[in-house]
Order: C-alpha cells, then sequence, then structure tokens
C-alpha cells in the first residue's frame, strides 16, 4: 500500500511539474522557447500567450501593482467583446462575384461592425480612465495599432516567402 501511494504521490509530483509555466523566458534561446511552446496543448498557449500580451501591456503602461489585476480584467473583457464585434463581419469574398445588392448591404455591414468596434472602444475606454489615467489609456490604443501593423507585417512576409493561398 505504501509503494502504490509512494508512486502515485510521485506521478502526481511529475504531473504538476509538467503543467508549470512560468519559465524564465528570456534566458532561453529561441530553439528551447519553441520546443517549450510547441509541447503546450492549444488551451495552454492561448493561456501563455494572453499571459505574454498582458505582461507586455501592463509593462508597457508602467500600471501600478495594485491595479493590474483589475485593469487586466477589463483590458480582457475589451478584447473579447472586439473580438465577438469582428466575428460579425466575416472578411472572405470575393468583391467582384458580388452583385450590386449584395456589395452595398456588404458595405453596410462593415461601415455597422466598424462603429460598433469604435463604440466598445469608447466605452472601454471610458472604463480604463477609472484605473489608469487618459494618457495611458491612449498609450494602449497606441500600442494596439503598432503591434497589429507589426502583426500583419509578418503575416505579409511569411506570405511572400511561402506563396499566395491556391483555394481549391
Amino acid at each position: 500500500m505504501k509503494k502504490i501511494l509512494f508512486t502515485l504521490f510521485i506521478i502526481y509530483g511529475f504531473g504538476l511539474n509538467a503543467q508549470r509555466m512560468d519559465y524564465d523566458w528570456k534566458k532561453m534561446d529561441p530553439k528551447q522557447r519553441k520546443e517549450i511552446i510547441n509541447n503546450l496543448s492549444p488551451e495552454e498557449r492561448k493561456d501563455l500567450l494572453k499571459k505574454f500580451r498582458n505582461n507586455m501591456v501592463t509593462d508597457n503602461l508602467d500600471i501600478d501593482a495594485e491595479d493590474k489585476a483589475e485593469f487586466t480584467q477589463l483590458y480582457d473583457e475589451y478584447l473579447e467583446n472586439q473580438k465577438q464585434i469582428k466575428s460579425q463581419f466575416n472578411p472572405d469574398f470575393d468583391p467582384e462575384a458580388l452583385s450590386d445588392d449584395e456589395a452595398k448591404a456588404k458595405l453596410q455591414q462593415s461601415f455597422e461592425v466598424g462603429q460598433r468596434l469604435l463604440d466598445n472602444r469608447k466605452k472601454y475606454a471610458d472604463k480604463m480612465q477609472q484605473i489608469i489615467p487618459c494618457q495611458k489609456v491612449l498609450k494602449l490604443f497606441q500600442t494596439e495599432g503598432m503591434m497589429r501593423d507589426k502583426m500583419n507585417e509578418k503575416k505579409s512576409s511569411r506570405n511572400k516567402a511561402t506563396g499566395p493561398k491556391q483555394n481549391p
């Protein structure tokens, strides 16, 4: 019985150790980081990316330690709302293949989704100003734009390297 308990304890200990994600990422070389990330489940990768993003944003904005948790929760909520709004518009379509009426409807839909995104941004900017100064909120939105540009730049350089996607 003691052997079984000991074995279970050892297995449990290894399981807990394998689930840890508090690695010293800065001291690792890119190959090590990539290997660890590739061994994570999709859910763990998503959580890790979210953690990196939140740390980067709060560090960049120099948010006080006592405000970090509240701000991070609000920022996550804001991003989730933005994501939900964006999901209401499917950008994968060929404008040339649309009739005039379909194109007008699609254009109108894009304006409506854009307005909802802007309204959501204004709403959360007001909420964020309850936690951090408006200068930091402005800096956050500025940083978001730079991150988006960088991601689009990387995406386009990858697409150029691999060639255009072929539709089946």
